[in-house]
């Protein structure tokens, strides 16, 4: 949005209008609204679990409990191989950071059109709804995170040399939930089909990533290449790699997909700043 301030002899005006053509985020715009981000997280984080018996629990429950599936059916029946670390440890590295997009995807995909009210009444920018929800999703994070500590702990698995790379492979993943989080919700607001194909998108997703087996079964060559298109493969990857050890996430493949995450992020902010101008009327 375009905003200018007219100065008469009383009070000053402020005229909003639509921005022309395509545009990239007004950082400063944003940073003015950084109390409204915050309340919106802080709203995202109540309301997720509001009227639930187990409240909060189920931001550990979510991963647990799909730990001990594929731990019962990957590991113990299919007997797929977990490059040497305990089967729980393995599956549920691999879910902390694969449910932090999944839920970020999910949220931000339909916060437009859950946030329809706000939307049409006052001026904010638009950006800030699926960003809130994204980044909400990082308290959620941090609760499941402690479940990853103890069981280590338990198994008798210590932290290796590479922890300090968990942080960035963590940025990977809010900026590959938020650039794809970007492109639903401007797309879930002119065709609400969105909404019902992306449950299905993030389950084919999810088995296109490591997430209960290792890369290591994948072929070498251009097969890896074409794997590494999946940003979170990266992620999953080097967030086992930075916990367990093991082999290390070939650069190409990291490359690949940090390359593919800026591009989603990038054109998810142009569409929908492209887009945002039309958000109130069809909403």
């Amino acid at each position: 949005m375009n905003i200018t301030k007219v100065q008469d002899r009383t009070d000053p005006v402020t005229i909003i209008k639509p921005s022309k053509g395509w545009s990239f985020i007004d950082f400063r715009e944003l940073w003015r609204y950084r109390e409204l981000i915050y309340f919106l997280v802080w709203r995202d984080v109540k309301v997720r679990y509001k009227q639930t018996l187990l409240g909060a629990a189920w931001a550990i429950l979510k991963p647990f409990l799909s730990m001990v599936i594929f731990t019962v059916i990957f590991a113990g029946l299919a007997k797929l191989e977990t490059d040497g670390a305990p089967p729980p440890v393995f599956y549920y590295a691999g879910l902390l950071p694969w449910v932090l997009f999944q839920d970020g995807v999910a949220k931000a995909g339909n916060s437009l059109v859950s946030g329809s009210n706000l939307i049409t009444k006052v001026y904010f920018p638009r950006i800030a709804i699926p960003l809130a929800s994204v980044t909400a999703g990082l308290v959620d994070f941090g609760l499941a995170f402690l479940i990853l500590v103890g069981m280590m702990f338990y198994y008798g698995v210590a932290p290796t040399h590479a922890v300090w790379a968990l942080p960035l492979f963590l940025i990977l993943a809010l900026v590959t939930s938020l650039g794809v989080g970007l492109w639903l919700s401007a797309l879930n607001v002119a065709y609400r089909d969105v909404g019902y194909v992306t449950p299905f998108l993030l389950q084919a997703w999810m088995y296109a990533s490591p997430v209960v087996y290792s890369t290591s079964i994948i072929p070498e060559g251009w097969a890896r290449v074409a794997y590494g298109l999946n940003p979170m493969a990266g992620v999953v990857q080097g967030f086992r790699w930075a916990i367990l050890g093991g082999q290390a996430p070939p650069a190409g493949l990291l490359a690949l997909s940090v390359g593919v995450a800026l591009t989603f992020l990038i054109t998810g902010i142009l569409y929908f700043r492209r887009t945002e101008r039309t958000f109130a009327d069809v909403v």
